[in-house]
């Protein structure tokens, strides 16, 4: 069975995000870690994580996705802002061991004016302060959509970054349809090849998990805006192509589409169908 789920809030803890995910036909789900525009995290309760684990197995709940803040910049110009995302990613991995053998997403940043090789060099020197040995969360890095001065806007970045992290058993990459799309990787026109270069460039194996969205730009528009289901540029066709093809189809999908939660149920729904009927 298809594994998909959305974006939920968790200023209610984890076993409401559970039961809402439940209720609008999800498998699994992605939250925010904190504030997504700010710093602040609020603080476990081990009740509320024990309540949640027990739900989540009884219910086939798994590889939900933390997400970090907006905010986490590992590769910027200042260095307090670089500190900022070293101690945040540190205390949110630390908080992950709660819930263990989940994913944990985050932008690999932008380098403002300093060239992507520079913020390849912080990112990677980040991921080797953070990541400890025995951890139980997988770190992904992000497909992103080149808008900017965004690294992370080609697999060769992406594996870059890879390349340079002492512990990179404990990576992976979420590829983002919206993003990737932007960026120029056709995955309306030639899914195979994408993710042959894909595998080519970073490997398959490192492909955990997947940001399911439409875009509601043009390819290679190197922007950064989601559209729902079949209402964007890529279109339904493609993406019951991606949730289909045989590389990709038993990964988790974390839609986030401009939608409230009966919108993502209808999403959940369809894409479901589409997986079960084999549509592409």
């Amino acid at each position: 069975m298809l594994k998909i789920g959305c974006h939920l809030s968790s200023s209610k803890g984890y076993a409401a995000m559970g039961r809402e995910a439940r209720r609008i036909g999800a498998d699994t789900f992605q939250f925010f870690t904190r504030n997504p525009r700010g710093g602040s995290a609020k603080q476990l309760d081990p009740e509320d994580v024990a309540e949640f684990l027990a739900f989540a197995r009884e219910q086939g709940i798994e590889k939900i996705l933390a997400h970090a803040p907006y905010t986490l910049n590992a590769c910027s110009a200042d260095p307090h802002v670089r500190e900022f995302a070293r101690n945040t990613m540190a205390d949110d991995l630390e908080r992950l061991e709660y819930t263990p053998g989940n994913y944990y997403n985050f932008h690999p940043g932008s380098h403002v004016k300093q060239g992507a090789e520079k913020g390849i060099e912080y990112i990677s020197g980040m991921l080797n302060t953070v990541l400890k040995p025995g951890q139980h969360t997988t770190v992904l890095l992000e497909t992103m959509s080149g808008k900017g001065s965004e690294v992370g806007r080609s697999f060769e970045e992406l594996r870059a970054i890879l390349d340079r992290v002492e512990l990179s058993d404990q990576m992976g990459v979420c590829l983002d349809t919206c993003h990737v799309w932007d960026a120029g990787y056709d995955i309306a026109g030639n899914l195979d090849g994408v993710l042959e270069e894909f595998d080519r460039i970073i490997g398959l194996g490192r492909l955990k998990a997947i940001h399911l969205n439409d875009s509601m730009n043009p390819l290679g528009a190197a922007k950064d805006r989601h559209a729902k289901i079949g209402e964007g540029r890529i279109g339904l066709r493609a993406l019951s192509g991606v949730v289909c093809h045989p590389a990709l189809r038993e990964l988790p999908f974390y839609l986030e589409t401009p939608n409230d939660l009966d919108g993502y149920a209808r999403e959940i729904a369809l894409m479901k169908e589409e997986w079960k009927n084999g549509n592409y």
